[in-house]
């Protein structure tokens, strides 16, 4: 088969997997590629046939607190199709992150906690899904410890999201009473059987069987054949039967009862992933200035950078971008442009993930993700083409919550502390701004954890032992206005003025109040709350 643009991009996959913290995001996330075929047990990751050990958690941080601060890629063929898979900050402190991660997916797995339903950060992840029309399919993990009620969840899940829950598969029991599901299409009954974690998954758990001969399988008794047949039929007669357009539409979710500790349910969600996930869609953008949409089987190789991740490897002190291809056939050595600075780059040794792992990639197509090692030439936000007059719409920056100064306990360190916060604002960690008087460094974040997930990195990424302090701030805002009057309003708020990595007019407020008294007296001014990039 010829391998076209338009081909290869329908064979892609590209999904983001949402929860709150705890739910068993990144468990699911390293079954999903056990599934896959891209390692051989939970925690390692094999290429070119060597058993590297790694895991999607591969900061020190990470490891150290078992969450997710950063958003990682993997890249797996299973059935074939090409899978790329984003795995996402649960705790909300990043939500900005994965808020850009999610421009990169054509579709989200959202993974809720059979104990304790949506959470508020479920909530929140939910609404960035819903702003982006992303079609979600629901993973209620944890089926292995007590649950709530099955019915109790899907209601949760209709009132909260106001989603139409589909079940797929209906579960028999929880806890040590979890028995396996049945599938309500085609009446199969899945066994679970309890193992190890750390146990050897090759085997899979045991066949399927039909509902009526569980019972002479030793799988079920006869109560609890009774209860979950009957539960299946009322989930069947009160539940919308799957359809897919209307998943596609965002408003209906398929269900899947499983656990990711115990590698149950985890190949029936990477077959609906596969079924019912789309390829890669059209994409607005401007060419020349003028709106168009780019199709992925177009042939113009396009993309955008929706990532950038330094000191992936602390050996190498590299800086890779992360590119969402959105059309053509991607080969190594191509040269792109970038179009709001208008420099062109060779990409001679683009990247593919498997997690902290990653191997050269000869060719790529749209609703791919590779890595471009670069060195600040490349930012989130940026639109890359063959031509360099493709844009695709910026990736927001959000008015950050807390602002704190920072400084380096040792001053004879104060120009690399200055090339370390810039680097790091230029992934999306935090913000950084400069006033116009004094010579701190203020960082914005949106909660306290970024501020230490900052400090750790710099601590062990550049050496620097630094120290943060309340800042006379609390607020910030972006100025939108004509240049005379953003000028003759800075002119009388000179002390609080300042600049973000892009040099665009920062106005500091010392509370809410004081800003919306501010931007009373300055109607012609506009103080935003978002700022576009790219």
């Amino acid at each position: 088969m010829a391998h076209t643009p338009e081909i290869e991009a329908k064979r892609r996959r590209t999904f983001a997997i949402i929860s709150h913290p705890d739910a068993g995001k990144t468990t699911l996330t390293e079954h999903l590629l056990l599934a896959g075929g891209s390692i051989r047990a939970a925690g390692q990751v094999r290429a070119r046939g060597e058993n590297r050990r790694t895991r999607s958690d591969w900061m020190k941080i990470e490891r150290e607190r078992g969450i997710s601060v950063s958003s990682s890629v993997m890249t797996f063929e299973h059935a074939d199709l090409m899978f790329n898979l984003l795995d996402t900050p649960g705790h909300e402190d990043f939500s900005e992150d994965t808020y850009r991660t999610l421009t990169a997916a054509d579709a989200a797995v959202m993974v809720l906690d059979a104990a304790k339903g949506i959470e508020p950060q479920t909530l929140k992840l939910f609404e960035v899904c819903r702003l982006r029309d992303i079609p979600i399919i629901t993973f209620i993990n944890k089926m292995d410890r007590e649950a709530e009620d099955p019915l109790a969840l899907l209601d949760e899940v209709a009132s909260k999201l106001q989603l139409d829950p589909s079940p797929l598969y209906w579960p028999a029991g929880s806890g040590n009473r979890f028995r396996g599901m049945v599938e309500l299409k085609t009446g199969l009954f899945y066994p679970f059987t309890k193992r190890e974690s750390g146990a050897d998954y090759d085997q899979g758990h045991e066949d399927p069987v039909p509902l009526d001969q569980a019972v002479t399988a030793g799988l079920l008794d006869d109560a609890e054949l009774a209860e979950v047949t009957e539960t299946a039929e009322l989930v069947a007669g009160g539940f919308q039967a799957f359809d897919v357009q209307s998943f596609l539409e965002g408003h209906m979710t398929p269900v899947i009862f499983g656990s990711a500790l115990r590698h149950y349910g985890v190949n029936q969600l990477l077959a609906a992933l596969g079924a019912y996930a789309p390829p890669p869609k059209h994409v607005k953008a401007e060419k020349a200035g003028v709106d168009t949409a780019i199709d992925p089987g177009d042939k113009e190789v396009t993309g955008f950078i929706f990532k950038v991740q330094a000191n992936m490897d602390p050996n190498h002190r590299d800086r890779i971008a992360m590119l969402k291809l959105t059309s053509g056939k991607f080969q190594r050595g191509m040269k792109l442009k970038v179009q709001n600075t208008g420099k062109q780059l060779s990409v001679n040794a683009p990247i593919m993930f498997f997690a902290s792992d990653r191997e050269l990639a000869e060719e790529a197509f749209g609703g791919d993700v590779i890595g471009i090692p670069n060195h600040g030439v490349l930012r989130v936000g940026d639109s890359l083409s063959e031509t360099g007059v493709i844009r695709f719409q910026g990736l927001p920056n959000f008015a950050p919550e807390i602002l704190q100064r920072v400084r380096v306990k040792d001053p004879l360190k104060a120009k690399h502390l200055k090339k370390a916060l810039e680097s790091l604002a230029e992934e999306g960690v935090t913000q950084l701004f400069r006033p116009a008087i004094g010579s701190d460094f203020i960082v914005g974040a949106v909660g306290q954890l970024q501020f230490e997930v900052m400090a750790d990195r710099l601590a062990n990424e550049y050496g620097l032992e630094c120290i943060f302090e309340p800042s006379p701030f609390s607020e910030a805002r972006w100025l939108a206005g004509t240049p005379d009057k953003i000028e003759d309003f800075a002119g009388k708020y000179r002390s609080a003025m300042g600049t973000d990595l892009d040099e665009a007019p920062v106005f500091l407020g010392k509370s809410a109040w004081e800003i919306n008294y501010v931007a009373e007296r300055f109607p012609d001014v506009q103080f935003q709350r978002t700022k576009e990039r790219g």
